[in-house]
């Protein structure tokens, strides 16, 4: 792979910010500006004609080319996947405390939208350096990205600065607009704000699945150069991907104002938004692994060859270090629920088990873990008969994999429902046949995932594939068919025991913080797969990569740089952070009645 960055040119979209929040209106406006005047220097170099006094490359000094792009572009998309998430659960939030009328929701959404402001800035001065590093560094892949997709910048520049309007208005505009005025203005930003994500998915995919072109890569089609393959899976993936990774920032956020608060009013706060922050990234987290299904079905149908290389060739050993961090998610998002649970009165009867759904998510774990290839010695693997170990090796296949993933992400639901029912219980006639009812469906999905996952070992491969999409249509027909039943069996509910919200050890907030970092991990190393697949072509098959960079990084290479990437990125958050919390009186305080808590009705 020579370059795995520069189809992030695309999600360049904020191009300069000011970090003083008085300054945020003036800052997005320039940054939209900015953006419109880039387009007359971009246009030019790219038709400059390429010789020695207009090169390919350039070179980067000390880290060089690649690296600066690498990490200026994921530094860019989390602050971008940030930006653009915490509206649409911030407007969701401020839509049920205007239906129920409790605000101490509008205090929580206002609480989550605060983190924007200063997040917008960075993302901008990313979005910047971003956009000039791949003009300079890569004149000739900018030329060609340019040939195929000009016309686009029009529409993407219009919706920027839409997106700089509705997102100040939104924030400057809480507790001055009417209330329907307001979640109007925050629906539109969020509509704006997808609306140039899925333009700048389109400069992005195109590089791996590339349409709408001829045989010497000439543009024949804007519209199915734009929605080549890749776009639509991408965009939903990115969407849920988006909100878990927003959810476990702002959860993140709440741990650290909750570790620093003075009173118990302020961890008694701190401690529900750390709660809905990491309910909206467990509640995404959930069906992400299937958007992930539909993106590499549609990556191997497109070519066999970038399928091969993505899970069964030079990547494979690091999806084994996917399955860890994200097994790492499932088992902090438990932990966090269980040790939750301490705080509700009454959710003690639930906790011996705990022991047990421990064990199945272990389990599931260490048989996602199991490589299929095991990386040994020649005596080791003539001892094993060969590279596949005669027991573990049957674990190595998607068979076991697509199960055990598909039973932790019902455990994991399994233990929000048991967390949800903590100080409940039923007052309708038919509970028992409600509990009896959801025992049935998750033993039935259970029995039919684990009957799937076997019978994947005596087919063809084509056949086996296809088994885990009535894996993935039972599992979401079992947590829709649960859910609903335990919504009007709990409606009206007796509430046997309090919430003591703030009343949480200082494990669990650390817990979030781990999240947050794991999640961050993920998405870095996630980030260098996509477009590593590529190998050494800028655009696939079209564009070949000539630099000095034209090579594969190692996994340990690619493990630094996005360690240390997102090393950076937690620190331009902790400044976020600081920044967030400066204000003088807290936003909440008016809606937190005297000697009262957040949600003290309820778990939810």
């Amino acid at each position: 792979m020579r370059d795995p960055l520069p189809q992030r040119l695309g999600e360049s979209r904020y191009f300069w910010g000011l970090s003083r929040e008085r300054l945020a209106v003036a800052g997005g406006l320039l940054a939209a500006a900015a953006a419109v005047l880039l387009l007359a220097p971009i246009e030019a170099f790219a038709s400059a004609p390429q010789d020695a006094a207009n090169p390919a490359y350039r070179e980067f000094p000390v880290v060089g080319s690649r690296v600066i792009m690498w990490v200026t572009a994921e530094l860019h998309l989390m602050f971008a996947a940030f930006v653009l998430a915490v509206p649409m659960f911030a407007v969701i939030i401020e839509i049920i405390g205007y239906v129920s009328g409790d605000k101490r929701y509008d205090a929580l959404a206002y609480e989550f939208t605060k983190l924007l402001s200063v997040s917008f800035s960075f993302t901008a001065s990313l979005g910047a350096m971003l956009t000039f590093l791949l003009v300079v560094l890569y004149p000739a892949l900018t030329d060609y990205l340019m040939s195929i997709f000009s016309w686009t910048f029009f529409p993407y520049v219009a919706l920027f600065f839409l997106e700089a309007i509705f997102l100040y208005s939104y924030y400057y505009g809480w507790g001055k607009f009417n209330p329907k005025t307001h979640i109007f203005l925050g629906i539109m930003l969020n509509l704006v704000g997808t609306g140039i994500m899925f333009i700048a998915d389109a400069w992005l995919t195109f590089m791996n699945t590339p349409a709408g072109i001829s045989e010497t890569g000439e543009l024949v089609s804007l519209s199915a150069a734009f929605m080549n393959p890749m776009w639509m899976p991408i965009n939903i993936h990115r969407i849920i991907a988006n909100i878990a990774f927003g959810g476990s920032v702002a959860a993140a956020y709440a741990a650290f104002q909750f570790l620093g608060a003075k009173t118990d009013e302020e961890r008694a706060h701190y401690d529900w938004m750390g709660y809905i922050g990491n309910f909206i990234a467990i509640a995404a987290l959930l069906p992400l692994p299937f958007a992930g299904y539909w993106l590499g079905k549609e990556i191997y149908a497109f070519s066999q060859s970038l399928g091969i290389t993505l899970m069964g060739g030079t990547f494979s050993w690091l999806f084994i270090i996917q399955a860890i961090l994200i097994g790492n998610l499932f088992l902090a998002a438990n932990y966090y629920l269980w040790v939750s649970m301490e705080r509700i009165e009454g959710a003690e009867r639930f906790r011996p088990y705990i022991k047990y759904l421990l064990i199945v998510i272990a389990g599931c774990f260490l048989v996602w873990a199991t490589p299929h290839s095991l990386v040994a010695s020649v005596e080791e693997a003539r001892k094993m008969g060969g590279a596949h170990h005669p027991v573990l090796g049957v674990l190595g296949v998607m068979s076991a994999k697509n199960t055990a993933v598909n039973i932790l992400i019902l455990t994991t639901f399994l233990s929000f429902l048991l967390y949800r029912r903590g100080n409940k219980a039923p007052t309708v006639s038919w509970a028992k046949a409600g509990n009896i009812a959801q025992i049935a469906i998750f033993v039935s999905v259970v029995v039919f995932v684990t009957f799937l996952g076997v019978y994947g070992y005596f087919v063809e491969a084509s056949v086996r594939i296809g088994l885990s999409v009535p894996q993935v249509l039972s599992v979401i027909f079992c947590m829709i068919a649960v859910t609903t039943i335990d919504v009007f069996m709990y409606r009206n509910a007796r509430v046997t025991g309090k919430i003591k919200w703030g009343q949480m050890s200082a494990r669990s907030q650390y817990a979030l913080f781990f999240i947050a970092l794991t999640f961050a991990w993920t998405m870095g190393l996630m980030g260098y797969v996509r477009a590593g697949m590529r190998q050494h072509w800028h655009v696939y098959g079209v564009l070949e990569d000539t630099s000095v960079d034209a090579f594969t990084p190692t996994l340990g290479y690619a493990s630094n740089v996005v360690s240390i990437t997102v090393l950076i990125f937690f620190v331009f958050i902790a400044i976020v952070f600081w920044l967030a919390g400066l204000s003088g009186k807290k936003a909440w305080e008016p809606a937190v009645k005297a000697g009262g808590e957040p949600g003290e009705e309820g778990a939810e």
